[in-house]
């Protein structure tokens, strides 16, 4: 890298395009899979590759590396003034088993080429500027998500993160040292005047909206739970349908009241059934119980809090109504998240200011962001993907929306660090 120079920031400045995606279309390469998305679950040889090449890169632009006791990554260039409080970048690297190549290794890639547009140019800012890769956001194998970050702001033990199993029985600590990931440096405490994360929406209102960037004000709350109904296994064939104790019955029953609470508390609310399970899983047996993994979403504290009690009421209501157990155990709570004024300002301001159309939107997914604005003043910068789609092999962005996004990023940080002087 060659040396740098504090010079005015030239008003045309502007990432490199063709490198910043030839880099995403590189690191896609690991764990690609045969319809264009990625595998690169957290902690496996596939995420040690793309930590590897991260670092690399980012070795090669002259950034020092640590690494901490939960696996995350932490890629600084220093500043004038390393006394000053460094502008935190990044997201993560890890995938969905199915995922595609833009969720969370966008936000760090456009990270990192911040840090190489700034090499690049000569400049060199107030502040030192850091890109971090969070370790297993996606809670893909090891749930709950967002757990690397997690444990920075304080919301997780170390302890409660390495005791966490995958369907293995293997913890996330062991899988850290099976990678060498494990790193020595304490979890938290580092000094960060602003943080900023850009992502793919992972839904369609950009794209439906005609807009490049979204100004992302804040994240919805989300509760996880898992929802156990309980009935009697027995045969299929010799018990009469009005015999049976059958959870699957009551589990639909209890679901088709849960759905409704999404019409009741429109436009804002979610409800989605990710997962159910059987038990013991046997075409012709009536299952013992039911699994059910539920997820909540609302942007409004109050209203999600409503919509957790209702929930409870629905299933307690369907409990005395019939011969069935059923049990409700809230497994995560993230609340809703208002990102900072002055870290949304900036994002909006470097909008204007390359004449990127924009709009304000809150974010329907979780991100490192929502913890991270525990500890640090916090925002995200959102680019529109094809049809919404994300978590899945097809998920698509457009190159000039990738670019665009990152020039947002460049600007934003740029003029962050530079007030700090």
């Amino acid at each position: 890298m060659e040396p740098k120079t504090t010079i005015a920031v030239p008003s045309t400045l502007r990432v490199n395009g063709e490198r910043h995606w030839r880099q995403l279309m590189e690191i896609a390469q690991i764990g690609g899979t045969p319809k264009g998305g990625v595998c690169r679950v957290t902690l496996t040889e596939e995420d040690r590759q793309g930590r590897e090449l991260f670092i690399h890169w980012c070795k090669e632009a002259g950034c020092s590396i640590e690494v901490d006791q939960m696996g995350n990554i932490f890629a600084r260039r220093p500043g004038k003034n390393n006394d000053l409080p460094a502008i935190l970048i990044g997201s993560h690297l890890d995938s969905q088993p199915t995922g595609g190549k833009y969720d969370g290794v966008y936000g760090v890639l456009a990270g990192l080429e911040v840090i190489q547009t700034l090499n690049d140019y000569h400049i060199e800012t107030e502040a030192p500027i850091e890109v971090v890769s969070w370790t297993n956001e996606e809670g893909a194998r090891f749930a709950p998500a967002m757990i690397g970050s997690g444990v920075y702001a304080g919301a997780f033990t170390l302890e409660y993160a390495y005791s966490r199993q995958d369907k293995e029985g293997i913890t996330l600590k062991e899988a850290l040292e099976s990678i060498n990931f494990l790193g020595e440096q304490p979890v938290g405490g580092r000094s960060y005047a602003a943080a900023f994360e850009v992502h793919i929406e992972q839904g369609p209102i950009l794209e439906a909206e005609e807009k490049s960037v979204g100004v992302v004000t804040g994240v919805q709350g989300i509760r996880w739970y898992d929802l156990t109904v309980k009935g009697k296994e027995t045969h299929a064939g010799p018990s009469p349908m009005e015999m049976r104790k059958d959870p699957v019955k009551g589990a639909i029953d209890i679901l088709q009241e849960l759905y409704a609470l999404a019409d009741e508390f429109a436009p804002h609310a979610r409800v989605t059934i990710g997962e159910l399970k059987a038990t013991p899983g046997v075409r012709n047996t009536v299952p013992a119980h039911v699994t059910i993994a539920v997820d909540l979403r609302h942007p409004d504290t109050d209203t999600l809090a409503e919509m957790d009690h209702k929930f409870r009421d629905i299933v307690q209501g369907h409990v005395q109504r019939t011969e069935l157990e059923a049990e409700v155990d809230e497994i995560w709570y993230s609340a809703p998240v208002a990102f900072d004024e002055n870290c949304i300002a900036a994002v909006r301001e470097a909008t204007k200011h390359l004449g990127v159309s924009a709009m304000e939107m809150v974010s329907g997914a979780g991100h490192d962001s929502v913890y991270i604005s525990r500890v640090v003043p916090t925002s995200m910068i959102f680019i529109p993907c094809k049809d919404g789609l994300s978590h899945n092999e097809l998920e698509s962005a457009k190159k000039q929306d990738v670019i665009d996004g990152t020039d947002v990023l460049l600007h934003a940080v740029l003029n962050t660090a530079q007030k700090l002087g």
